[in-house]
């Protein structure tokens, strides 16, 4: 099929765009004409930032969350409380619980949910890890994993391997919409469900 626009290269960055999460085909070809028009400095400075995330971003070794330093300035924090441990799916799910600034505890970053449709089993996912930080002092453990099957499936498996550990399970309150992402929700709703979490 003959391409849309006089430029094979255009045309390639367009495509590469588009099979991008959330950027549809119009999406893409706006992108694609708007790096074109980019001043060579600023372009330069998105294709290292580009370089950079893939080379400098890795997964902090206690939490896997995401960081340029391990440990991350999260676990490194002393004004957090380290005996609390907040578990979420992915490091968007932690970005969006920071800007509700109402929780002071530290994180598990799970990278990703059960979902044997996927193919994605326990031991996919960072749960033995999790476990692993149960050997120091864990007051509390709160499963926020986002209120859809999949992550009401995780929450639940999880729990069942830390009750018998003798440690507080919570799961946060049900002030999120069903189906809702983490990431989507507004911080103020984020602070509310951290605040109104029950036992689990």
């Amino acid at each position: 099929m003959k391409s849309p626009t006089s430029s094979d290269t255009l045309e390639k960055l367009t495509n590469r765009l588009s099979r991008m999460p959330g950027i549809g085909r119009k999406s893409a070809q706006r992108l694609a004409f708007h790096i074109l028009k980019l001043p060579k400095q600023d372009s330069d400075e998105l294709a290292q930032l580009i370089l950079d995330v893939k080379t400098k971003v890795k997964e902090c070794h206690i939490c896997s969350n995401l960081t340029d330093a391990d440990p991350c300035r999260i676990c490194i924090d002393a004004k957090r409380n380290p005996k609390q441990i907040c578990v979420v799916e992915e490091a968007n799910d932690l970005i969006a619980l920071e800007k509700g600034e109402g929780y002071r505890g530290v994180y598990h970053v799970l990278g990703g949910v059960l979902s044997p449709l996927d193919g994605i089993g326990p031991d996919d996912l960072k749960i033995r890890q999790l476990l692993e930080r149960m050997r120091g002092e864990v007051d509390e453990v709160i499963l926020a994993t986002d209120p859809d099957t999949e992550g009401e499936a995780t929450a639940i498996y999880i729990a069942k391997l830390l009750h018998p550990l003798g440690v507080k399970v919570t799961r946060i309150a049900r002030g999120l919409p069903v189906g809702t992402d983490l990431q989507f929700a507004d911080s103020q709703t984020l602070a509310k469900a951290l605040e109104g979490r029950v036992e689990f």
